[in-house]
């Protein structure tokens, strides 16, 4: 491709070839032009007066080292709380989760927290996340390692919890009224 643009350059430069005007004004200073003037000569170029530039020959450029590959950490992670099948008791749906990371994560990694499968919030650096308004119900959690292009590194075992919390909507139990006769 580069070599098809070079002659096209090339072959183009010869046809716009023009012919070149020398003249001098009244005052003496000497002008030059592609257009003939009343008194203009035309200017010869010698062999030497034209330019000729001499190419490099193309090489492959060396490919360009990508960013200082960050070498690949094999981290040891776990959920430390809440326990295995642990029982929450919270009537406004709150759970925190707590990590275990080893070694010390990256600056270049983040977590995420996964419950039921879907990530909840953002992507932080801390392996603390509190959680607020949870349904009620079983829930599975995974924290997962990412690094800076989004690609999971490593994860926790699921941990599965259990959240029991008052549902405020139930109907209220009515006590049947004795009959009057």
């Amino acid at each position: 491709m580069r070599i098809a643009l070079i002659l096209l350059l090339l072959l183009s430069t010869m046809f716009a070839h023009a012919t070149v005007y020398k003249w001098v004004d009244e005052n003496g200073k000497v002008h030059f032009s592609d257009e003939p003037i009343k008194d203009a000569e035309v200017v010869e170029f010698k062999e030497n007066t034209q330019n000729n530039i001499k190419l490099p020959e193309v090489t492959a450029l060396p490919s360009a080292p990508s960013e200082p590959a960050v070498k690949s950490i094999d981290y040891k992670m776990s959920i430390v709380s809440p326990t295995e099948e642990e029982t929450i008791r919270n009537n406004e749906g709150d759970i925190t989760i707590i990590t275990n990371i080893s070694p010390q994560l990256a600056s270049t990694h983040q977590l995420g927290l996964f419950m039921d499968g879907k990530q909840m919030g953002s992507k932080q650096t801390i392996g603390l996340f509190k959680l607020t308004n949870i349904d009620r119900g079983e829930h599975s959690f995974v924290v997962k390692v990412f690094d800076k292009s989004g690609k999971k590194i490593a994860s926790t075992p699921t941990r599965k919890i259990f959240l029991h919390r008052t549902n405020l909507n139930q109907p209220k139990f009515i006590r049947p009224q004795p009959r009057t006769n």
